[in-house]
C-alpha cells in the first residue's frame, strides 16, 4: 500500500478555534479523519502530521 504524507504547518493545530469565522469551524483532528477515510477507499495509507516548527516539516520530507 502507498502512503501520502499530510503535512501541516505553522498553527494549523488552531483551526476551529481560531477565528472560526475566516477559518472554518473545522478541527484539524477532523481534517485527517476526513484525509484517512478518503485514502482508504482509494487504498491509500495517509500520514497526517502537524508541526508548529518548520524544521519538523523540512526533516520529515529530506
Amino acid at each position: 500500500m502507498k502512503t501520502v504524507f499530510v503535512l501541516n504547518g505553522p498553527n494549523l493545530n488552531a483551526l476551529g478555534k481560531r477565528e472560526p469565522g475566516i477559518y472554518g469551524g473545522k478541527t484539524l483532528a477532523a481534517i485527517a479523519d476526513d484525509c484517512k477515510q478518503a485514502g482508504t477507499a482509494l487504498g491509500f495509507e495517509i500520514d497526517f502530521r502537524q508541526s508548529n516548527h518548520e524544521g519538523d516539516l523540512v526533516d520529515w520530507i529530506q
